[in-house]
């Protein structure tokens, strides 16, 4: 059995009261970015490095996968009904920045509009939303309101598996920050038939296709 982890840094992000922009504060950028100018949507992106497994011809069975993480979103001069939706996402093919902001509002379900990742493709999905509200707004932190789990947990032969964290943010609050985060996955490697190997090895080829630009 192995266990992989990845982890995602902490962030803290600025709204200016007069424009209403967004930008990430001094010193916290790491592997965040902004895939929309000025808009409260924060990305940081990784991947796990099998190589070392595909070259030996094996097979990654998951076991289990958990997001391992610290404190509920902090805010400042935060009002009730501000909100912040958070992803935690972990696939077998590498995601625009769209796609993962679309996995927010549609997951990875066929019938959602502008779903772009499937069933299949989806290791492990989290869908996480946080607000404030009267009874804690003095708090100067957020409260869990929603927490939904997608995934499929199929196996792979992918030289990489791709570890997104998205956060998006809503209100007239002035400033939050979302604390790091790790991301687990259990697996178990062993050898397939080599039929089925070699099916799996190049529908795993094909998805990396797609959108890599590293």
């Amino acid at each position: 059995m192995k266990t992989l982890a990845k982890e995602h840094m902490s962030i803290t992000a600025n709204r200016d009261p007069g424009s209403g922009n967004w930008s990430i504060a001094p010193g916290n950028q790491g592997s965040w970015s902004q895939p929309f100018v000025n808009q409260g949507v924060f990305l940081s992106s990784t991947y796990f490095d099998l190589a070392g497994m595909s070259q030996k011809e094996k097979t990654l069975f998951f076991k289990g996968a958990i997001v391992q993480d610290v404190l509920n979103p902090s805010v400042v001069a935060q009002v009730p009904g501000d909100s912040l939706g958070l992803v935690d996402l972990m696939t077998t093919r590498p995601l625009t920045d769209t796609e993962v902001f679309n996995f927010l509002v549609n997951g990875n379900l066929a019938g959602s509009l502008n779903s772009g990742i499937t069933f299949n493709e989806t290791v492990y999905g989290r869908i996480r939303q946080y607000v404030v509200d009267l009874d804690t707004q003095a708090w100067g932190s957020m409260v869990l309101v929603s927490d939904n789990q997608l995934g499929s947990m199929n196996p792979t032969a992918s030289d990489r598996i791709y570890s997104y964290r998205l956060i998006s943010v809503a209100g007239q609050l002035a400033q939050t920050t979302i604390y790091g985060a790790r991301h687990v996955l259990t697996a178990e490697v062993r050898e397939e038939p080599e039929y089925q190997y070699l099916m799996r090895l190049m529908r795993s080829y094909e998805l990396q296709q797609s959108h890599d630009e590293d």
